[in-house]
């Protein structure tokens, strides 16, 4: 029997998803990666789960079979525009994205988590609100509240549940050019947040060292936030 912990992650395939994957195959996890294309790990520790988030009826039968150590919900979706011109599926897709996924992912998953488990889900600096960036905002601040609930309900078992929010990131969705009209600000550090950088503050929050930690937001902003 495996013994080593398990981790499944969503948003396997880029960015920020990609390099937790990265970083808990280093430190000797197992990863369940989940995204719609197949990740580019090339590790015996590394399975891909090929699922379409935007299903949402589909999620709980897909991991019907897993019993993780961990949940890390790291896919994401940014869409931008001011009052007067919002996208209301634009919304809509980002909340079922951000809120619903990481709803229907804990519920399945939660039960079968075991003592000692963790939940960590990717939210944004601008949770607490930015100009242009309304609807997505809302999401991420949205998931700070299913943590801090869902902390409380599952600190007797031993259970964490946290929020790590980056700054602008460099990834993909950084250079999306959807959101040229809303580009992103430069962090007071004079660069971007690195994924890797994120994905090292995950793993202390998966370790056992982060046992005392539960329901908080780090923000990881370069200075952003002062």
């Amino acid at each position: 029997m495996d013994k080593r912990p398990h981790a499944l992650v969503t948003g396997a395939s880029s960015g920020i998803g990609a390099a937790i994957i990265e970083r808990l195959l280093r430190d000797g996890w197992r990863v369940t990666g989940i995204s719609r294309r197949a990740g580019r790990f090339d590790n015996p520790a590394f399975t891909h789960l090929a699922l379409d988030l935007n299903d949402v009826d589909t999620i709980a039968s897909a991991v019907a079979a897993i019993a993780p150590t961990a949940l890390v919900h790291a896919a994401g979706l940014l869409k931008v525009g001011p009052l007067g011109s919002l996208d209301h599926d634009d919304g809509a897709a980002m909340w079922r994205l951000h809120v619903d996924v990481a709803g229907r992912l804990a519920d399945a998953l939660a039960p079968r988590l075991p003592r000692g488990g963790r939940i960590v889900f990717i939210g944004s600096r601008t949770a607490s609100g930015a100009a242009g960036r309304g609807q997505y905002a809302a999401t991420k601040a949205a998931l700070v509240a299913l943590a801090r609930s869902w902390a409380s309900e599952l600190a007797p078992r031993g259970i964490t549940v946290n929020v790590v929010a980056p700054a602008a990131t460099e990834t993909p969705m950084l250079k999306d050019p959807t959101r040229a009209n809303v580009a992103p600000k430069l962090p007071p550090i004079g660069r971007f947040i690195q994924p890797e950088e994120v994905a090292a503050a995950v793993a202390f929050l998966l370790s056992g060292e982060a046992a005392a930690i539960t329901g908080q937001q780090l923000v990881i902003c370069g200075g952003s936030s002062l």
